[in-house]
């Protein structure tokens, strides 16, 4: 997954300047039918009973040579009332609603979901690596 600009500059600013960051509560797993890029300029869904879901991860552990971490249980979003468009992104955002993205990434198998559609990830198909 690709970091977001707000969630570099909060960890460096933590990690470097003695920062205070207050990590969310929360994750939650927003679909895309755009690339929301660093910047969070991406067109997230909306509409025919979408809504963000959250998403838990595994602690950390190493998996070749990068700490790594995954969603615990499936996320399984709600029946689509109406067309969704082709999904070809996800991200991990701090709200239900506005908030920040953490994180984001290309779908390796964009999918259009249609009205009556219901889309699921699986279980520990959604994974954050640190690449070293």
């Amino acid at each position: 997954m690709n970091i977001s600009n707000w969630l570099s500059a909060a960890m460096l600013n933590a990690a470097l300047r003695n920062t205070t960051f207050t990590p969310p509560s929360t994750i939650y797993l927003a679909l895309y039918t755009s690339d929301p890029t660093a910047a969070d300029t991406g067109t997230e869904v909306s509409g025919g009973a979408y809504k963000r879901l959250p998403i838990v991860f595994s602690a950390p552990a190493l998996e070749n040579g990068n700490q790594t971490v995954k969603n615990t249980t499936d996320v399984e979003f709600p029946i689509a009332t109406s067309d969704w468009g082709q999904i070809t992104h996800v991200g991990l955002r701090t709200a239900l609603t506005g908030g920040n993205l953490l994180w984001s990434k290309a779908i390796d198998n964009p999918r259009t979901i249609q009205s009556g559609d219901k889309p699921k990830f699986l279980k520990d198909s959604t994974v954050v690596r640190f690449v070293q």
